[in-house]
């Protein structure tokens, strides 16, 4: 536990700072006048500029006592308490992070050393105006609507339907009050006893049980696990009504932002509330309001991506991590760590429940509701009249398909049938863009990224190349980079745009739309497309995973997946789990109303072992075969993994530093673990820098964090190499 003996430091004390800056360690200060209290934000000097920080205890006193300088001063925010640092010390130590970089993501809101804003409200006054017009009519008459809601200026002029000129001109007669109230204003409180849903005897004993975790105010681990549609949300809001009735916070964590628009309606028949938001499609000052409002505890309920985990709760009662199978949970990126499993970290120190949900569960909260260290409850049926849908393969070596098409003939008549009945279908394909690669027919060339060792796809809608990997884009190009011969440029192999182009021949009087994230320039208008196909504007949806993860769209009946066999490639661990949860996930977007629902499977495998799972329904039967196999071979759950990549300018640096490690690797031998490689990553450049891999692989108990400090600890990087460690990596690329 961070120490805790001192909890207040006076004036002139020797306090250590930890702050965001890239330094290894935490710097001495002397507390400023008036002291400051053990995780008190500060602001401190370091060298010409001012930075923000954290007070992490007592100085250390190995510094030059006329050299040390004064805490600048506090910060009128909550101190961090020490739950939090705490967690932060403990999920960079799992993850080996820099502490320094930890503290960034627990402060990525704005404006934190400001002092808070203010801003103008109108309310009713208590004078009578000299003169009434019509303009000013209105406005008195929306106020006395409101009985005392206090509105700003530009929404008052637009209820009003009148200039701001109007309502400055009642406000110097005293007809309108103005007055200044801080703009971080607390969220309207949820209410937990407003009538939820009526749930069924399964939902009412799956939410009791979780209730009583809640109302006991002790740490556990529940895995809920029911089929698509079957009322897992309405379960586990019944637990967050509970977390707000002892007074404690909850969390809400969603794999996508294209969720929370219809959660948060959920939310607000539920609780007659909307919660705090926190992800990167809410601006700038609804990020700062959440920040300031969770550590004060005017926030009962957030709803976010996976960094709302280190927002500032101030009693964190309950976590629940919706998708919990969903890669992106794992931050790929800066800090490397797994939503998941942080949120079980935190839960441990808050005395907080975690409620882990799925229709798939990833094999690592299986395997762990297996072995008795999470509880599990099933929901094995659909919510009201719905019933799961019946799952058939379309064998693609029997069907009479021209090269360049992709929708079937048996998949085609489906489709037609349920257009036929005013329903909606989905085909599914999961590549973005128009075709994955770019083929010259002259010389064979594969037009390729200038920065990275990757295909660009052509993405027509936009009328450009882009490359996935770092972002990259380029017009589509007249002749070929390589042989320079014009008009032989071809797509090759199928995108969601292309599919879409197919299905508009097909399907001519179909209104269609397509779901990929990179055709989106913002949140809210993912979000606005999905509310329209939610309400039945649409007879064919063509999408990539994005429509796989959690949507209800009540017409459709039929999902016709495109290419099954598309995950079944390639040497990834996780190959076959994520194939088996990404078509059992998209499956389950049919028949979620009255009427049945059927899903398609296009495979040219479907006598494959997870083709087979997916289609009998034998869950337990593939979770089980697939943990047998991992057992055997020593993989997650039942081993350790890590992830080295080096990447340099030059490739020869990146790979002598690689052999380098893997000649040393004492200290990983000693704990019964190996070291395999080094080899170029499977895309061997991104963005100019070349890579190389190296795999860690140790026993379950073994201590591999501190091996790999060992390891790596006297590393000095020339310039130009860089080094990142992925503990418990989800993806090999």
């Amino acid at each position: 536990m961070t120490d805790d003996t001192q909890d207040f430091f006076e004036e002139g004390a020797l306090v250590g700072v930890l702050t965001a800056e890239p330094l290894d360690r935490v710097l001495d200060y002397k507390a400023p006048e008036g002291g400051c209290w053990l995780g008190a934000f500060v602001q401190v000097p370091l060298g010409p500029r001012k930075v923000m920080g954290v007070v992490w205890g007592p100085g250390r006193g190995d510094w030059d006592p006329a050299k040390i300088r004064t805490v600048l001063k506090v910060l009128d925010v909550a101190p961090m308490r020490g739950e939090m640092r705490e967690f932060l010390t403990r999920a960079g130590a799992y993850t080996l992070t820099p502490m320094s970089q930890m503290l960034r993501l627990a402060t990525r809101a704005p404006g934190l050393a400001d002092p808070p804003s203010m801003r103008k409200l109108y309310r009713m006054g208590f004078a009578e105006p000299d003169r009434m017009t019509d303009a000013r009519t209105r406005v008195i008459a929306v106020l006395e609507d409101y009985g005392g809601v206090s509105f700003t200026l530009g929404e008052l002029a637009e209820m009003a339907g009148v200039s701001s000129s109007v309502i400055k001109g009642l406000v110097k007669q005293g007809a309108v009050e103005e007055f200044d109230t801080p703009r971080d204003a607390p969220y309207l409180p949820l209410d937990p006893d407003r009538p939820g849903k009526a749930l069924t005897d399964d939902q009412a004993a799956a939410a009791a049980q979780i209730s009583d975790g809640v109302r006991a105010g002790a740490y556990g681990t529940t895995l809920l696990k029911g089929v698509t549609g079957s009322g897992k949300t309405e379960v586990y809001l019944e637990a967050v009504a509970d977390c707000l009735r002892k007074g404690r916070q909850a969390l809400v964590l969603l794999p996508e932002i294209a969720l929370t628009s219809e959660f948060l309606t959920r939310v607000k028949e539920r609780f007659g509330a909307e919660p705090a938001e926190w992800h990167s499609g809410v601006t700038m000052t609804e990020r700062r309001r959440c920040w300031r409002m969770v550590g004060q505890g005017a926030a009962g309920l957030v709803v976010g991506a996976r960094s709302a985990l280190f927002l500032p709760y101030r009693d964190l009662g309950l976590i629940v991590v919706d998708e919990e199978h969903d890669t992106s949970y794992k931050q790929e990126d800066g800090a490397l760590y797994n939503a998941r499993d942080m949120a079980v970290l935190r839960a441990s120190l808050n005395d907080a429940q975690v409620v882990l949900a799925s229709a798939t569960p990833s094999l690592e909260s299986w395997w762990n509701a297996e072995s008795g260290k999470y509880t599990r409850i099933d929901l094995t049926d659909r919510f009201g009249p719905a019933v799961m849908p019946d799952m058939r393969a379309i064998d693609m070596r029997a069907e009479d398909l021209p090269g360049s098409r992709w929708i079937s003939p048996t998949l085609q008549g489906a489709v037609m049938a349920r257009l036929e009945k005013g329903e909606q279908a989905l085909l599914f394909l999961n590549r973005r863009g128009y075709a994955p690669v770019t083929i010259c027919r002259a010389c064979g060339e594969q037009v390729g990224c200038d920065f990275c060792d990757a295909r660009m796809v052509e993405h027509r809608f936009l009328k450009r190349l882009m490359c996935h990997q770092c972002g990259e884009t380029k017009p589509m190009p007249e002749a070929c980079p390589s042989c320079g011969v014009e008009g032989k440029m071809a797509p090759v192999g199928p995108g969601v745009e292309r599919l879409a182009e197919e299905a508009a021949a097909l399907f001519p009087d179909a209104k269609q739309a397509v779901l990929s994230s990179d055709l989106f320039g913002s949140a809210r208008a993912l979000k606005a497309r999905i509310a329209e196909i939610a309400e039945g504007e649409t007879d064919i949806i063509i999408g990539t995973q994005l429509v796989a993860k959690g949507h209800n769209f009540p017409r459709l009946t039929l999902v016709g997946v495109i290419d099954a066999d598309l995950g079944l490639q390639g040497s990834d661990l996780r190959a076959a789990e994520r194939t088996f949860q990404l078509m059992r996930q998209v499956a389950g977007r049919a028949g979620r109303a009255e009427i049945p629902g059927t899903a398609l499977l296009q495979t040219f495998q479907p006598e494959h072992p997870v083709i087979r799972a997916i289609l009998s329904g034998d869950e337990e039967g593939f979770w089980r075969a697939e943990a047998e196999e991992r057992r055997v071979t020593g993989m997650p759950p039942f081993g350790r993994l890590a992830g080295i990549v080096v990447s340099a300018p030059e490739a020869a640096a990146a790979f002598d530093l690689g052999t380098h490690l893997s000649r040393s690797d004492g200290p990983i031998r000693a704990i019964g673990g190996m070291v395999y490689g080094p080899a170029p990553a499977p895309i061997a450049r991104i963005r100019g820098r070349h890579r190389v891999r190296l795999l860690v692989k140790a026993p379950k108990g073994a201590p591999i964090q501190g091996a790999l400090r060992q390891w790596l600890g006297g590393l000095k990087l020339p310039g130009g190499l860089r080094l990142s460690v992925d503990i418990d990596p989800q993806s090999f690329y």
